[in-house]
């Protein structure tokens, strides 16, 4: 058996590649997944926060474009009536005892064509009543509390949001197979094969071999198997790192609007789920991203009870109105993180036909339709709607590291 393309892995970046892939040519492409289903990888375990503010403006450009796929998703998919809809919340920075960091970014996300709004206290809670507008940061180690105190600014983005990233994904599998791509479940792909300085094709679980002058590496956490059989991006620490979420009942004391909410002094966001009925809570802190994972099969699914205490802190110091009742459960996922610069490695390696998308670091979810547009463009060599706008170039696997000062998800 052969195909034009292979591409490893059927979460959100797989899958936003083939169907990139597919609206624009008539390339056999066969998409392979171990997994039983759709979601069973990092994509299950998103969070799924569409947000456009990035340090870097390309990364910008990249969540817009990929965002734009999101609020548009019935056209980018051609779907008749996709599971998944775009839930356009907008998306609350609050930035703490930094006077200057919103105005600054309302400005910045301004020029590249972001809808921002910059509120002040009063604003804010008119706007989302049940938030406190504390500018101090919570006790994450005892838990002391302080008293509360204002006069801080905050940026709301306009068009931002969240979705629930298995009906996305479970979208672009009918959408990727109703244009003919083939995918393969239970399907374990053992290795990359290469002959000539090029790829062949790959040989599976069962032994059998599937030729392909172009093989696609967009398996997750599981990523490095292949890139270590074919030595390539060697100079990248790809590391699967575990991450923890909670979700909770919202309680009718929590009134008005919430929206996706970026609480940068406690190293927290939340979001609604569930159609309004529950609260999506988990850590945007560097400290929280640091449990690496030897074997991507094997980590704990649950959360430390450390750390769900002190998300609940800072939660109810957030949100003052919460009650201490109700039970809170949680689940634990896996970034992909790229140690040295938090950004995704996107492109052909130095192997011919060998391409990557790879250490999406958590910016996988909202950059998928655009991470798919950029190995799509390569590729194909021409443009499509729904494209981005940022050059291949500047997640090439060749590039230099980017510098940054924060090395969290939220760089």
């Amino acid at each position: 058996m052969s195909a034009d393309v292979i591409i490893i892995g059927a979460g959100i970046i797989g899958l936003s590649t083939a169907w990139q892939l597919a609206r624009r040519s008539q390339l056999k492409i066969l998409v392979l997944e171990k997994g039983a289903a759709v979601g069973e990888g990092s994509t299950g375990a998103s969070s799924a926060v569409c947000r456009h503010r990035y340090t870097l403006e390309e990364m910008v450009v990249l969540a817009r474009d990929g965002i734009h796929a999101y609020r548009h998703w019935q056209d980018f998919t051609r779907l008749d009536e996709p599971r998944a809809a775009f839930q356009n919340d907008g998306v609350l920075w609050m930035p703490g005892a930094d006077l200057d960091w919103a105005g600054i970014e309302h400005e910045r996300m301004s020029a590249l064509g972001i809808r921002t709004a910059l509120m002040d206290d009063a604003e804010l809670q008119a706007r989302f009543p049940a938030f406190s507008v504390c500018i101090q940061a919570p006790d994450m180690e005892a838990g002391t509390e302080h008293l509360c105190s204002g006069g801080g600014k905050h940026l709301l983005e306009l068009d931002g949001g969240y979705m629930d990233p298995v009906a996305a994904t479970e979208d672009l599998l009918e959408a990727c197979r109703k244009c003919g791509v083939e995918v393969c479940f239970r399907t374990s792909v053992i290795q990359v094969l290469e002959e000539g300085g090029r790829v062949s094709g790959v040989e599976l679980g069962d032994g059998s071999q599937l030729e392909a002058p172009l093989v696609i590496n967009a398996a997750g956490p599981w990523c490095n198997d292949f890139l270590t059989q074919l030595g390539v991006l060697q100079s990248w620490t790809l590391a699967p790192t575990r991450i923890q979420v909670l979700y909770l009942d919202r309680p009718p004391e929590l009134v008005g609007d919430i929206p996706v909410t970026l609480d940068m002094q406690s190293g927290m966001y939340f979001r609604l789920q569930n159609s309004g009925q529950q609260l999506v809570v988990g850590s945007a802190s560097e400290r929280d991203e640091q449990e690496v994972i030897d074997t991507p099969d094997e980590f704990e699914r649950f959360p430390d009870e450390a750390f769900k205490l002190a998300r609940l802190h800072a939660l109810h110091h957030r949100l003052p109105a919460l009650p201490y009742r109700g039970s809170v459960r949680g689940y634990c996922g896996l970034y992909t993180v790229n140690k040295q610069d938090m950004h995704p490695i996107v492109g052909e390696t130095e192997v011919a036909g060998f391409y990557v998308a790879n250490g999406l670091s958590g910016h996988g979810f909202k950059l998928a339709p655009a991470i798919g547009s950029l190995l799509a463009q390569q590729i194909c060599g021409e443009k499509a709607d729904f494209d981005t706008e940022v050059q291949g170039s500047f997640l090439a696997p060749d590039r230099a590291p980017i510098p940054l000062s924060d090395k969290s998800v939220l760089a």
